[in-house]
């Protein structure tokens, strides 16, 4: 079998998993104690793997943002070696801990909501906001981003990719892009 149908399979198996996740109630993933939730958990219930990765991406976001316990959980959820493809932040588990720490210790309010997120095989897919990742103005609206975890066979995280914007209000749909961006449709990020 070369290259290109090895791929092609793995990504008919990775549709063919996520569209039947899609038809499964999203409370079947909810973590138990993790306080981060979810609104859409996309996650086939019979691939324990995928359900457990979800689990602890929710916990680690919990541990490293939403409480100040940012060093505790990347210890507990991620490898010594994790690879970071964010290029403000380092290499490493330690790297992450310490800038989430000092983000949350700069910004005691910064938290996130995961508004979606999605597990197929040793990938973790979440849609969240930052909120008061950058700032302590009650109104911030955030920073929308999609984080891509690839986790190990114990459920750690070992590399992760992200995509980051800002998001608009009302008056300016496009903060990085101008001022008083008109909206082209009604829809809102999340």
């Amino acid at each position: 079998m070369t290259f290109n149908n090895s791929l092609r399979r793995g990504l008919l198996a990775a549709v063919v998993v996520t569209s039947a996740a899609m038809l499964i109630p999203p409370q079947t993933a909810q973590p138990k104690e993790a306080k981060a939730n979810a609104g859409i958990v996309l996650v086939d219930p019979h691939d324990k793997h995928a359900a457990r990765n979800v689990d602890n991406v929710l916990a680690l976001y919990q541990l490293m943002i939403n409480e100040p316990k940012a060093e505790e959980g990347t210890a507990k959820f991620l490898v010594p070696g994790y690879v970071q493809h964010n290029p403000l932040i380092a290499d490493g588990s330690v790297a992450l801990g310490k800038y989430f720490a000092s983000v949350k210790s700069a910004h005691p309010s910064a938290h996130v909501v995961v508004h979606k997120i999605i597990a197929v095989g040793d990938y973790v897919f979440a849609h969240v906001n930052f909120v008061n990742l950058l700032t302590d103005d009650p109104n911030d609206t955030g920073v929308a981003g999609v984080d891509i975890y690839k986790m190990n066979a114990e459920g750690k995280a070992i590399e992760h990719w992200n995509t980051l914007q800002l998001v608009g209000d009302p008056k300016n749909s496009a903060p990085w892009v101008g001022q008083n961006i008109p909206r082209a449709n009604p829809q809102g990020m999340f």
